[in-house]
């Protein structure tokens, strides 16, 4: 069930006491950063006993998507996607499960800082 779907309930049901919706997790990302593994390695000087290396063009590296969401406050969160078939990889849809991941990961964050406020309330 998408996050969307469970507001539509909890709108339906009248739950209206304070709480996170999915509109103040959309609001507290200011900014979202993609990269596959192959590409955070390559921007990164590395070797490897010694010697510079270069990536494989084609690697397990390009099958792994990242997504940095910075929130408003400068906090970061991450989320990932691997892709198991080289042929199923697409970068659009390895983008967005890669966000939705990183987004799961601001639901306790946000909950916390409301129950906080609440709690002091």
């Amino acid at each position: 069930m998408s996050d969307q779907a469970i507001e539509q309930e909890i709108q339906a049901k009248g739950k209206t006491a304070a709480r996170v919706t999915p509109d103040d997790i959309e609001a507290n990302i200011a900014d979202e950063t993609y990269f596959t593994a192959a590409e955070g390695r390559h921007g990164h000087s590395h070797k490897k006993h010694g010697f510079d290396y270069e990536i494989e063009a084609d690697g397990p590296l390009h099958l792994l998507t990242f997504c940095v969401l910075t929130l408003g406050n400068g906090f970061t969160v991450t989320g990932e996607s691997a892709c198991a078939s080289p042929e199923n990889f697409d970068a659009d849809i390895g983008r967005k499960i890669a966000r939705a991941n990183a987004v799961q990961k601001i639901w306790p964050l946000m909950g916390y800082e409301l129950r906080t406020k609440l709690a002091g309330a």
